[in-house]
């Protein structure tokens, strides 16, 4: 092996490190409302979720390493990336499961950074909205629940959410700079960022367990928390503590949010800004 491949190799690799590790970020965050988090009422599904989580980086390196190859967000590197994806699932799923989600945003960011390694995080998110918008002509026919309940509400769903470049991924890293600025701490901040997603998003899991007025009522308490200033105020603090008592109580999962923040943590470890 030259020393160019052993270079490659090490980048492919950074940049799946770099994905697990904002991954884990998203993960230790506390109180997160209605998601597993470092807390004892939640620390089994947690830690259940850190262990699977090591179980993406092979798969999240494959990806990098493919799309490095392959030079262009193309039909063939889409059904690449969607083959090693159906293999990560089933590693992660051995694992514990999980992160399907973050798996498909994380795994279409990685891809996009390894095209254009030290791009900007429009222009990677645009990329990782080219790469989306081919179809995986691999992929099982069998429809999951989040595109069958997209198809019922006309959410745009995770696929949709890439196919429009991760606006919510944006808001989360203009959320992430506002808070800082604002002298927020770093998990203050991103609790913020968080919630950011929350207010806006139509998530597929909350539209399946809550229906619309459920989703909106969610939105409505993100937003209800960042009007009282964000995490960083005591008004805040104790609206988002009411939202996660609400949310833990109705076994109401914000779930489409978290791999979200993720993909805005992952681009900003890279230090790229919109």
């Amino acid at each position: 092996m030259t020393g160019t491949q052993h270079s490659d190799d090490r980048e492919d690799e950074a940049l799946a490190r770099t994905a697990v590790d904002a991954l884990f970020g998203q993960l230790a965050l506390a109180p997160k409302p209605g998601l597993p988090d470092p807390r004892e009422r939640t620390a089994r599904d947690h830690s259940a979720l850190r262990w699977s989580a090591r179980a993406l980086l092979p798969g999240l390196t494959a990806m990098a390493a493919t799309a490095r190859r392959t030079g262009e967000p193309s039909a063939s590197l889409r059904a690449d990336l969607g083959a090693i994806g159906r293999s990560t699932e089933h590693s992660v799923a051995l694992a514990g499961g999980g992160h399907r989600g973050a798996l498909w945003t994380l795994g279409l960011l990685v891809a996009a950074a390894a095209l254009r390694p030290g791009a900007g995080a429009d222009d990677t998110m645009a990329l990782a909205k080219e790469l989306a918008a081919h179809p995986d002509r691999r992929a099982p026919r069998r429809p999951s629940r989040g595109s069958t309940v997209s198809a019922r509400y006309g959410a745009a769903g995770a696929r949709g959410e890439a196919r429009a470049g991760f606006p919510h991924v944006r808001r989360a890293l203009t959320a992430l700079t506002t808070s800082r600025a604002r002298g927020a701490t770093e998990a203050q901040a991103r609790l913020d960022a968080l919630l950011t997603v929350m207010s806006t998003l139509q998530d597929t899991e909350l539209l399946y367990t809550a229906g619309p007025r459920g989703l909106r009522h969610v939105q409505a308490g993100a937003r209800g928390v960042l009007e009282e200033g964000g995490t960083a105020t005591r008004p805040g603090t104790e609206a988002l503590s009411a939202l996660d008592t609400e949310l833990t109580s109705r076994a109401w999962s914000p779930s489409g949010s978290a791999p979200l923040l993720a993909g805005a943590l992952f681009l900003d470890a890279l230090g790229v800004s919109p």
